[in-house]
């Protein structure tokens, strides 16, 4: 029983800390996507760029990733994404994630 709670506890220590740093990625979405996608990623500036605004934690975390290390090729997202930190990633997940679409 106690290693069964001990599991757990990890596994919740876990996703806290993956969840990222909302209040970051809001800071940095200005800085970096709220041109493109909207201060709340609600709002594209143009309809071929995608809403970021509620979609889940883990997909934009690997969308991110993936345009950072090329496994998906969009020169301009490739450009932004090569500046972004792990944790930067993490936080601008977040942030979107919890946004209304």
């Amino acid at each position: 029983m106690r290693l069964l709670a001990l599991l757990v506890g990890f596994a919740l220590a876990g996703a806290a800390h993956a969840a990222g740093n909302a209040a970051s990625g809001k800071e940095k979405a200005a800085q970096v996507c709220a041109a493109c996608h909207g201060p709340e990623g609600n709002k594209p500036s143009d309809p071929t760029q995608p809403i970021l605004a509620g979609q889940h934690y883990d997909y934009l975390v690997r969308a991110l990733t993936d345009y950072k290390v090329g496994r998906r090729n969009n020169p301009i997202m490739k450009g932004f994404a090569a500046q972004l930190s792990k944790k930067d990633i993490e936080d601008l997940a977040a942030w979107f994630s919890r946004q209304k679409s």
